[in-house]
């Protein structure tokens, strides 16, 4: 969830048209970061094995389908402890891939070195040119580290209100039209072919049914569609599948623990004022 969904669940409280409260809880949160070129190719695709984390982004509610059919929830027991974090995980595993140049060879840091390392990937790794790498020392890639320095990682990547108040969520209140949807897939596929991998926000708001971040990592073309390989922050034992149908230009995801499947408009975050 983010904070605009909290602020759309309380307006019908309020005198004023909905739209109007959406629209002033949107430019509150709204941040703008510079646009950033593709740039060169980067050095390797995305490899699910080795370039994710070990632990998941844990669900607050159990989802299902009830006797009559209806898709409902009950919370999660025991209550999780880290709960609301799919931006915060996906942007990571995004930087981390960018940036990040592990060294098994060297040996093992300690925990105030390591807590400096992931701090400057994640949050500085963006103002270091494309061609620089931040040396992890100790591990050959980040699913080694996640696995053995999983607190700090935790503690150092990033709040669950990194979540609430990412500086896109403002474009989850605009038209998602076909030709738009048709245009974001095309950017994910001239990314995805210089190995750029994507933060994905998927949304079907004003709808609530679904409001998550993926990390977009790899792409399959059929006759009519195009299947996008996707790092799921809630699953980290497999990727998973983001498919864009050419026919009817639309994104759709399966069902799976949180969503119970169908369309939905995707746009991609962590990369400029606009999206």
């Amino acid at each position: 969830a983010s904070m605009l969904c909290f602020i759309w669940k309380t307006i019908s409280h309020k005198k004023l048209p909905g739209w109007i409260w959406i629209f002033t809880g949107a430019v509150l949160l709204a941040g703008c970061a510079s646009p950033r070129a593709i740039g060169s190719k980067a050095r390797r695709p995305f490899n699910f094995a080795k370039d994710s984390l070990s632990f998941s982004n844990e669900l607050a509610w159990d989802y299902y389908f009830d006797a009559n059919g209806k898709w409902s929830h009950r919370r999660h027991e025991p209550k999780p402890q880290y709960k609301q974090h799919c931006f915060v995980v996906a942007h990571i595993a995004k930087q981390f891939f960018r940036y990040a140049d592990f060294r098994p060879d060297l040996a093992v840091a300690d925990e105030k070195a390591y807590r400096s390392i992931i701090h400057e990937i994640v949050f500085g790794g963006d103002m270091r040119p494309d061609s620089t790498r931040i040396i992890v020392p100790g591990y050959g890639n980040l699913r080694e580290f996640s696995r053995a320095q999983e607190t700090v990682l935790k503690e150092e990547g990033g709040g669950a209100w990194r979540s609430y108040f990412q500086r896109g969520h403002w474009r989850i209140m605009g038209f998602f039209s076909r030709r738009h949807q048709e245009k974001m897939h095309e950017k994910f596929i001239n990314l995805l072919e210089n190995n750029r991998v994507i933060v994905a926000h998927l949304v079907r708001f004003p709808q609530l049914s679904i409001n998550h971040a993926v990390l977009v990592t790899g792409f399959h073309s059929t006759e009519g569609a195009v299947e996008f390989s996707i790092y799921d922050p809630n699953s980290a034992d497999k990727q998973h599948v983001l498919t864009y149908d050419r026919v009817s230009r639309t994104f759709s995801l399966p069902s799976n623990a949180y969503f119970y499947g169908g369309k939905v408009n995707v746009y991609d975050v962590y990369r400029s004022c606009f999206y």
